[in-house]
């Protein structure tokens, strides 16, 4: 059975609006750090998907002025 080629299509916009919807937001993209440390740095340890997001949510907060409120 073939998927339908307008199924695919979906599919990869739906991921696309996703992926600008958490950017919007500010929330991280695991998938793309992911892709990314193993194309670019292909001998470091990937950091599990919790981790990451501790990182990041602490890395926008503990910068001073970086909020407004």
């Amino acid at each position: 059975m073939t998927i339908p080629r307008w199924y695919t299509g979906l599919r990869i916009a739906l991921a696309n609006v996703g992926r600008a919807l958490r950017a919007v937001i500010g929330a991280p993209d695991y998938d793309l750090y992911v892709a990314h440390t193993r194309s670019a740095h292909p001998g470091r340890d990937v950091i599990g998907r919790g981790e990451f997001e501790r990182r990041r949510l602490d890395d926008r907060y503990s910068r001073p002025g970086a909020r407004c409120c």
